[in-house]
């Protein structure tokens, strides 16, 4: 019987060393594993490099924030027509009336088109015109205060005309 109990405790002991070494050996595979992985990871963050799925996804996530952020708006002017359409501020020399027209043109409708990468940097030029307004004349070239919501779609529109709207558009799809 005690050769039957001491038998009993040496499997379990060495049941015990074998878990052990086996969590060790798991251990360092992970630990090597995850410094790997990191190594990877902090290279691919300080790298200048980029493919053309990163490009098509950053360009596709710039134009359905911006054209969200800017419908909304182009979407308060237009249901507030009728009330700023007396104070609104004519910048073409059309009239309160019709800059307002033009303005909400260009955000809510422009903004649309840039969401979904139709005519992307067609309708990108309405939005920098009515940016370059809001920047320059509302805001007295105060692009660190008030100014910096629009100095903000500013540059994200004229990035927009320049790089156009990535392969996840209308136009990528047709092949503008």
């Amino acid at each position: 019987m005690l050769h039957k109990r001491n038998r009993d405790l040496r499997l379990k002991n060495n049941l015990k060393i074998l878990r052990s070494v086996q969590y060790r050996n798991f251990a360092m595979h992970f630990n090597e594993d995850l410094v790997s992985f990191q190594f990877i990871t902090m290279k691919k963050l300080l790298s200048t490099q980029y493919n053309a799925i990163s490009f098509n996804i950053a360009m596709l996530t710039l134009r359905l924030f911006a054209g969200i952020l800017m419908m909304s708006h182009g979407y308060d002017k237009l249901l507030h027509f009728s009330e700023k359409k007396a104070v609104f501020h004519n910048f073409l020399g059309l009239g309160a009336t019709n800059s307002l027209l033009l303005v909400i043109f260009a955000e809510f409708f422009c903004a649309l088109f840039v969401m979904i990468g139709l005519f992307t940097r067609l309708v990108a030029v309405p939005l920098i015109i009515v940016m370059t307004v809001a920047v320059f004349e509302i805001h007295q070239m105060d692009f660190f205060q008030t100014g910096e919501k629009a100095s903000l779609f500013l540059s994200i529109f004229i990035t927009l005309l320049l790089c156009g709207p990535g392969k996840a558009s209308i136009d990528g799809i047709a092949g503008k």
